[in-house]
Formats: C-alpha cells, structure tokens, sequence
C-alpha cells in the first residue's frame, strides 16, 4: 500500500526560496560613460541654448538702444547741418550782392576826370567841338560782357590829317580808354568856319581848308581801384577815398 508523504513546512513563507528578481527598473551593465553623456547633453543642451538666447535678447537690446540714440544724434546733425546750409546760402548771397555792388562801383569812371584826361591829351593843332557817351556794345555768348559804360565820340577840327592821327596815339596812351578800340570813323576836309574876307582891292581870301574828324573810343575795362593814381591826378578824390575805404576793409582787394 502506498503511503503520501508530504512536507507542508515548503509552503510557508519562511521556507519559500529567494528570487533574484527585484521590482523596478533594471539598470545597465557595463560602462556606463555613454549614458552619463547622453544625460549631460540631453540637459546640458537646453539650458546653454536659453542662456545664448537670453544673451542674444540682451545683446539685441543694446543695439536697438544704440541705433536709437545713433538716429536721434543723426536727426539732431541734420537739423545743424541744414542751418549751417541756410547760414552758408545767406552769406553766399549777401556776398554776390556784395561783390555785384562792388563790380559796379569799381567800373565807375567820373566824366570829370575823364574829360581832364581828354584835355591834358588835346595837341595844339586840334580843336574838340562835341564830346558824347555811346551805348555800350552788345553782349556775344561766350565773352566777356562789355563795359556797361560804353565809350565817347568825339568831334572836331584839325588843321590836317596828321594832327587827327597825333590825337588819336594820344588818347591810345589814356588808361580811361581801351587802346584797342579807339580809331578814327570820319576825317574830311572843309572849309574852316570862319568868314571870307575881302580886302580893299576886291579881293576875296578864302579861309584855308581844315579836317573834320570824329574819333570813337570804348571805355577801358581796367578796374577803378587800379587808377587811384590817375583819378588823384583828375582831381577825383572822393572816388579814391572811397575805393581805398573799401581796401581797408577788404571788399576790394588791392
């Protein structure tokens, strides 16, 4: 007969055998250099690229602070160079005004002294019946424009031609006059204006032949300053007094 021979002391817990098992995560074996790496990248990583963008912010901050204060400068230099531009444009203008008024008044020539000129220059043999002012000539592109006072013609009688010729290398000599321009337009002879006589025998003289002569002449284009010394000798001092105030000052240079 068979007999059951059977131990319950195996199943108690004490005697339960113990498992190699442990509850939870299994961690690796080995070298584990690889995982701490990865760990240090995968945490590492998000926090450098916040603090680059935290710099980048800041960096950005600073420029926009300085472009803002670089325009705000640039504005503020604009609006000084615009007035040193409107001051400059003033100036400008007030200079050619200035220079304008000067050109013209260093063209003034006195009749006065220039009549005294005419006068010194007269030789014995002619006589001036008329002297008159000629418009100026008209203005030709691409030179100079003519002097705004014209010239002179004169008129008058020689004794003969060649006392027409001596007058007129005279008046070339004159700096009131441009040598250049200054000819003879007309030189005839006639009859001197003077009554025939007759004398007691009935017989009537003549009076001899002279030359009627007219001469033209352009105004010298030579500044007045530069005939101070011919102007003081015409007598024409508040001219010169007035150009050497100038000088003084340095609106005509001398």
């Amino acid at each position: 007969m068979y007999s059951l021979d059977i131990n319950f002391l195996k199943d108690r817990p004490a005697y339960q055998p113990k498992s190699d098992k442990s509850p939870g995560v299994k961690l690796p074996s080995g070298n584990l250099t690889p995982v701490y790496l990865g760990v240090t990248v995968g945490v590492g990583l998000p926090v450098l690229v916040g603090i680059g963008l935290w710099l980048v912010q800041g960096k950005t901050s600073e420029i926009e602070q300085s472009i803002a204060q670089l325009e705000e400068q640039s504005k503020k230099l604009d609006a000084e160079i615009a007035n040193i531009n409107q001051i400059k444009a003033q100036a400008d203008a007030v200079k050619a005004e200035t220079q304008s008024l000067v050109t013209v008044f260093d063209q003034i020539r006195p009749w006065s002294a220039m009549l005294e000129d005419v006068r010194d220059r007269i030789p014995p043999t002619v006589q001036i019946e008329n002297i008159k002012q000629i418009p100026p000539l008209a203005a030709v592109e691409g030179q100079p424009p003519p002097n705004p006072a014209g010239g002179i013609e004169i008129t008058g009688l020689a004794r003969s031609f060649d006392n027409v010729n001596d007058f007129l290398l005279s008046l070339q000599q004159s700096r009131f006059l441009k040598s250049s321009e200054s000819r003879i337009t007309t030189a005839t002879l006639v009859d001197a204006p003077v009554t025939a006589t007759t004398t007691k025998s009935g017989v009537v003289i003549k009076p001899p032949q002279v030359v009627r002569y007219t001469i033209q002449s352009r105004l010298s284009d030579v500044p007045a300053s530069e005939l101070i010394r011919e102007l003081e000798q015409k007598g024409t001092v508040g001219l010169v007094s007035r150009i050497r105030s100038m000088q003084k000052t340095g609106v005509i240079t001398r």
